[in-house]
């Protein structure tokens, strides 16, 4: 069974619509198959394992001895690790593929690693080497516009392109990632 770790913010409630996003998401990869694995706490990672259970999918969370409480209900699986920095790269060793829902300086540091370790091809030698990475929305936008200015940096009219902006896929809603994560990670 293939998995998908979803990255995404611990902050939001079940009556957000973002929560609501994230549980669908959880769910439809469900359906298609894949295990969830996330960060195994609360706000977009409970939502996601819980779409993902009601669906009768499989979760995985990865919890931190930092944070000395329990997983969220709705994890099925928990590996529990010692460090914020063995947290994110178990996050990342376990994924067939990666979804970043909105979030903030967390999940900003998990899709930079996941996508430096990628852009660098470092992933070779852990896990595989490239997998997909969805990004849902518009939310990351700013951080692609930003990071998409580096050639800039070397000349006012650069003629290259960065190949780290081939490592990401922006898909407009979370509707869009499973059936976009089934075509690449099903074939």
């Amino acid at each position: 069974m293939k998995t998908v770790t979803i990255f995404g913010s611990s902050l939001p409630s079940e009556q957000t619509p973002v929560y609501q996003e994230a549980m669908a998401l959880g769910r439809a990869l469900a359906e298609q198959g894949f295990a969830i694995c996330n960060g195994g706490y609360g706000g977009l990672m409970e939502a996601s394992a819980r779409g993902a259970r009601e669906a009768g999918g499989h979760t995985i969370g990865v919890t931190c001895s930092i944070w000395p409480r329990p997983a969220n209900a709705w994890i099925v699986e928990v590996v529990h690790t010692a460090s914020f920095p063995e947290r994110i790269m178990t996050l990342i060793e376990r994924g067939d593929a990666y979804v970043v829902l909105p979030g903030g300086t967390g999940t900003l540091a998990e899709l930079a690693l996941a996508w430096e370790l990628m852009n660098k091809s470092a992933l070779a030698a852990t896990v595989g080497g490239k997998k997909p990475l969805l990004l849902i929305g518009s939310y990351w936008q700013p951080v692609i516009d930003c990071l998409d200015q580096e050639p800039r940096l070397a000349s006012p009219t650069p003629d290259r392109h960065l190949a780290a902006m081939d490592l990401i896929t922006v898909v407009p809603d979370v509707a869009g990632a499973a059936p976009a994560l089934a075509a690449r990670l099903h074939s």
